[in-house]
Formats: structure tokens, C-alpha cells, sequence
């Protein structure tokens, strides 16, 4: 049980800590757009936990790893891949054309991409690491069918021990890594749309549409439980961190011409 404690504590570290460490370095820089990050932080909100979550409800079953009219995997990953994508990306054109409109520098798309990209692995991350450690206390304290309540089926009582019991420190760590390589991801996809206004060229929007979908794929086959190995989703998403991280770079002089 003290390895699962470990875990979850890194995973609390990735998710939290490493967004205000960031934060904390820009601002150091005097890179920081605050009105970039607080806008990126309520258009997450909106767009993501709001509305998209509206459609969700519409078309996903009540399992969430299925539609509500079939149960093909690639189809459900398709789909929450371009949810994703659309709204978000469109979230953060609408953040630039209305709320930012006279935002427009590098810095203000990496503030925005913080304050989006941090507030969910605060809000994603950092809750499900606190849901962990809440549900290993009352394990490991043996009040566990106290916090479920009786309405709580015995067989689902016992498979919660065991996939507690069987976890190891990568397992909880490995949800703050993933934290971590989408918020690298949302960072570039912020320049990548602010770059599309600039230019208007709203192609580049499309784009950033489609790469949201295409790296959300592969994860959500992985949630419908297509894919069963967690490193191979741990892999991708990095790789994805990287090629994020360096477009960054490779952009930072564009916006400065």
C-alpha cells in the first residue's frame, strides 16, 4: 500500500505542482499574459466540461467507452477524438477573435495554453489523485464500504481492493505524466491556432482539429480497452510531448517577425 501512496503522490506532483512551476518560470521571464491564462482556464471550462459534456450525454453511452448506437471501439474513439478537438480548438479560436482579439504575441499563446492546459491536469489529474489516495485510506482503514454506502454491490466492493491491491507506483504515475504530455500538447496547439489567426489562414485551425483527434485516438481505444498495454499510450503521448515542445521552439521566431 505505501507504493500506491508514492504513486499517487507523483501523480499529485505532475499534475499540480508541475503547471505552477511553469507558471511561477514565465512569469519569472516576464512571459506571463495573465489575462491570456485566466481566458484559457474559463474556455476550458466552457467548452470542455460544459458543452462538449452536453454532447457527450447525447451520444455516449452511460458506461462513457461506447456511443449510444453501437458499440464498434474505433467509432468511439473516432468520435471523442474529434469532440475533443473541435471544441476545444474552436474554444481557443473564439478566445482569440473575441476575448484576445488585441492578444496576439507568443507569450499570450503559451499563457493561454497554461492556464487551458493546466486547469485540466489540475482539474483531471489532481482530482483523481485525491479520489485515489481518499479510496486507499478507507482500504487500508477498512471503511471502504462506508464511503460507497449500501447501495454498494459486494462484488463491486471486492474489485476495488483488488485493483488497488494489485497496483503498483506507475500505474498512479503514469496519470500525471499523461497531465504532463497533454499539457505540452495544448501549449502547441494554442500557438499553432493564435499562429492561424495572425496569418489568417484558418486552414491551420483545421489542422490543429485534426492533430487533437489523432493524438486523443489512441487513448481513447485504450479507454474502451482495445489497447490493453498502458505503455504503449504512455510512449505515443511523449513522443507527441517532444514533437510539441520542439514546434514550440521552432515557432517562438515566427511571431516575432
Amino acid at each position: 500500500m505505501n507504493s500506491i501512496y508514492i504513486g499517487i503522490s507523483l501523480q499529485l506532483f505532475l499534475s499540480v505542482i508541475v503547471p505552477i512551476i511553469l507558471m511561477v518560470y514565465l512569469q519569472r521571464k516576464k512571459m506571463m499574459s495573465w489575462k491570456s491564462l485566466l481566458v484559457g482556464i474559463v474556455i476550458f471550462i466552457v467548452f470542455s466540461q460544459i458543452l462538449e459534456k452536453i454532447v457527450h450525454f447525447i451520444v455516449l453511452s452511460p458506461t462513457g467507452t461506447e456511443l449510444k448506437w453501437s458499440s464498434n471501439p474505433y467509432l468511439f474513439a473516432l468520435y471523442g477524438g474529434l469532440a475533443a478537438g473541435i471544441f476545444e480548438e474552436f474554444g481557443r479560436y473564439f478566445a482569440f477573435t473575441v476575448w484576445l482579439k488585441n492578444n496576439h504575441q507568443f507569450n499570450d499563446g503559451l499563457s493561454y495554453g497554461l492556464g487551458h492546459g493546466g486547469i485540466e491536469a489540475i482539474f483531471i489529474g489532481g482530482m483523481s489523485a485525491l479520489n485515489s489516495l481518499l479510496i486507499s485510506s478507507m482500504i487500508k482503514t477498512g471503511n471502504l464500504e462506508t464511503l460507497l454506502g449500501p447501495a454498494a454491490k459486494p462484488e463491486d466492493i471486492n474489485n476495488i481492493k483488488e485493483q488497488f491491491e494489485q497496483a503498483n507506483v506507475m500505474l498512479f504515475a503514469s496519470g500525471g505524466l499523461e497531465r504532463v504530455f497533454a499539457l505540452a500538447l495544448h501549449l502547441a496547439l494554442s500557438i499553432l491556432v493564435l499562429y492561424a489567426i495572425r496569418q489568417q489562414k484558418f486552414i491551420y485551425v483545421i489542422y490543429a482539429i485534426l492533430i487533437h483527434a489523432a493524438v486523443n485516438f489512441f487513448p481513447a481505444l485504450y479507454q474502451a480497452g482495445t489497447i490493453t498495454n498502458l505503455l504503449i499510450i504512455e510512449v505515443f503521448l511523449g513522443i507527441i510531448a517532444v514533437l510539441s515542445i520542439l514546434f514550440i521552439v521552432k515557432m517562438k521566431p515566427k511571431f516575432e517577425k
